[in-house]
């Protein structure tokens, strides 16, 4: 049975373990195999601890999906970051700012759930539109992203790939996506 809640502080690791798990499955051949091979959930964990993300008073909500008690897949909304900057918010406007699904849940509904649940969640905020970015190579994200009535606004930017010994980092493209809420 699938069950969505709020982050929990002892998720943290959880959370991690989707989150790489997720880009390792859906980046894979987007971004260099060294940069995802060397994800690592514990760092990611503590990252999320560092940010506080489980704090009921942070900008940013967290749900995690779980099917049957195990960690399925995750969702983070709030307000849009101009520029994907999280100290820049835009009160006017929500933004998906991730979801990922573990790769064994991929197309069981997880993801649409997950997705209905940040629209309660951004619409109980006041917001009437949300933005997400999505790499422009992601097309099985992207066709998500369409079928759930999002389309593509034009913006674009870069999403610079650190790599490793010094090297510069990989630039990737992103768009961002555009949808309503509501009526």
């Amino acid at each position: 049975m699938l069950t969505i809640r709020r982050e929990e502080p002892e998720d943290a690791e959880a959370i991690a373990r989707v989150h790489v798990h997720g880009w390792q499955a859906g980046y894979a051949g987007l971004m260099p195999a060294e940069v995802l091979g060397r994800l690592n959930p514990v760092a990611w964990a503590q990252r999320r601890r560092d940010l506080g993300t489980a704090d009921p008073e942070h900008p940013f909500t967290t749900l995690l999906a779980e099917v049957d008690g195990t960690p399925a897949g995750f969702t983070t909304f709030g307000p849009y970051r101009n520029d994907q900057d999280r100290g820049d918010l835009d009160p006017t406007c929500g933004e998906v700012l991730a979801m990922y699904v573990e790769p064994a849940h991929w197309g069981d509904g997880t993801a649409r759930a997950l997705l209905a649940a940040a629209h309660t969640g951004l619409a109980a905020r006041g917001w009437r539109r949300y933005r997400l970015w999505v790499l422009a190579g992601n097309t099985r994200a992207r066709r998500f992203w369409e079928r759930a009535g999002l389309l593509a606004d034009g913006e674009r930017t870069t999403y610079p790939v650190p790599l490793s010994g010094g090297r510069p980092p990989v630039p990737l493209d992103e768009l961002r996506y555009a949808g309503r809420l509501g009526g």
